[in-house]
């Protein structure tokens, strides 16, 4: 078997062969479709926002709890491999809805940058209520 896939010693097993080089988001939905063609699945939107809720409560728990970077970091990856199974159930491509995204994000910024330049500023002049205002500000003008 190539190195490119992955596989372990033991029982054969419907995760074998994914490809090891996937990116993440990629690998989490190959994993997810691989399961639920078995039957290990959510059949309701509305079980995957229950667990949606339920990884948002325990990264809250760790963050009160001044937990470590590695359960951190645990939480949040398994927030994010629910989210893709949230993209999956609405046949939505993870990894294209975070590069939309992404886009959106770096479009509101930089626009957020021109208003601050237009009054001879930048981020590091103003304050996180000031851009958030601008965000705002942005967000209903790409509404209109």
């Amino acid at each position: 078997m190539s190195k490119k896939t992955r596989t372990r010693n033991g029982p054969s097993s419907v995760l074998d062969g994914v490809e090891a080089s996937l990116p993440a988001l990629a690998h989490a939905m190959e994993f997810q479709r691989r399961v639920a063609a078995v039957g290990f699945d959510w059949p309701q939107v509305s079980q995957v926002l229950e667990k949606i809720e339920e990884e948002l409560q325990e990264i809250r728990h760790e963050i009160r709890e001044a937990a470590g970077h590695d359960r951190l970091e645990d939480e949040i990856g398994d927030l994010l491999f629910v989210c893709v199974n949230l993209a999956r159930h609405m046949k939505v491509n993870p990894e294209h809805a975070l590069q939309r995204a992404n886009a959106k994000f770096e479009r509101r910024f930089r626009r957020i940058e021109e208003m601050l330049a237009q009054s001879g500023r930048g981020p590091h002049d103003s304050t996180l209520e000031e851009m958030d205002d601008l965000w705002n500000q942005v967000k209903s003008e790409e509404r209109a």
